[in-house]
């Protein structure tokens, strides 16, 4: 499976385990990087001094290739790049913001930069600002997600066709046949997120976990699109947003219903009812929670059957 992304970041597999809040700690990261994959440490839920510890952490797990995924909208982002540049990080994904205000500080430390888009404008001002490659993530995806709500199958072959540097799909892949597909649309690599998420060493409350097991088709949908659009399974708290949103709430008012810390109450605490619980469509196809190491057996083996299967027609 050699391309552009394998050797741009020294792993084995066109996988990027993607860099999810209240998920991706170094646990996950390591696992996924021990695994042939890139690690991604998820930077947007842990303080400064929270993210080094992580950073040291992974190191110590992992000799591989791992690196942090930061959204540049994070209140304490000066920090968060001082930290990144003293640990020696040498690849970072961004996301929710402007690529142009940190990657020359990244590119000018040495670093493998990698930037988060759902549109071909933004992924043409990425490239413009001189990151290595872009992930096109598609309307599929869980967490936040872009307010065009193109798909993963029509965002993928035009973002290819924009942009010279390579293209990373994410959104809606969580098998190896979605690998396939994505690699047929013009990615070199896939970002995955959800079937991580489902993971033993996704930093997680073990009932989400279970939760995304139990996620049937239809049971997740795109949300709070007047705040920041995010993609959240159906429980008690959206029922309350869209509920709002009905009869036409402004955003103080969504604010309000938001409050604070709602994603870390219902991801990381377990509170299945009240809380944010961020997930994409894929989580369908998740029937049960595995080790890293096997989640990638798994994925690459169905991408080669798949492959084959395709040659044989």
């Amino acid at each position: 499976m050699e391309n552009r992304i394998t050797k741009l970041f020294g792993i084995q597999y066109p996988i990027i385990q993607a860099g999810m809040i209240w998920t991706s700690g170094w646990r996950l990261a390591s696992a996924a990087a021990n695994a042939g994959c890139l690690g991604l440490l998820g930077a947007g839920s842990m303080y400064p001094e929270v993210l080094r510890e992580h950073i040291r952490k992974c190191r110590a797990a992992t000799g591989k290739s791992f690196g942090v995924n930061v959204p540049l909208l994070y209140p304490d982002i000066e920090k968060i790049m001082g930290i990144i540049a003293d640990e020696g990080i040498r690849i970072v994904f961004t996301s929710a913001g402007n690529p142009k205000t940190w990657t020359s500080f990244l590119k000018e430390k040495g670093v493998t930069v990698v930037h988060v888009v759902a549109s071909t404008r933004f992924a043409k001002k990425a490239e413009e600002a001189g990151v290595d490659a872009v992930v096109a993530e598609g309307f599929e995806a869980g967490g936040h997600n872009g307010r065009e709500e193109t798909t993963t199958m029509c965002l993928v072959p035009m973002v290819a066709e924009t942009v010279k540097i390579p293209v990373i799909a994410a959104g809606g892949i969580g098998t190896g046949r979605g690998i396939l597909a994505a690699m047929a649309l013009g990615a070199e690599g896939v970002q995955i997120g959800s079937r991580f998420a489902a993971s033993e060493e996704a930093s997680l409350h073990p009932a989400f976990k279970q939760r995304i097991t139990e996620t049937e088709e239809g049971g997740t949908m795109l949300s709070l699109k007047k705040l920041v659009p995010v993609r959240l399974i159906k429980n008690t708290f959206f029922k309350k947003v869209e509920e709002a949103e009905n009869r036409g709430a402004g955003e103080e008012e969504l604010k309000a219903i938001l409050g604070r810390a709602r994603a870390k109450i219902g991801m990381f605490e377990g509170n299945l009812e009240e809380g944010e619980l961020e997930i994409g469509q894929v989580s369908s196809l998740i029937k049960k929670i595995m080790p890293v190491a096997d989640i990638v057996k798994e994925l690459t083996g169905e991408y080669i059957k798949a492959k084959q299967e395709l040659t044989d027609l």
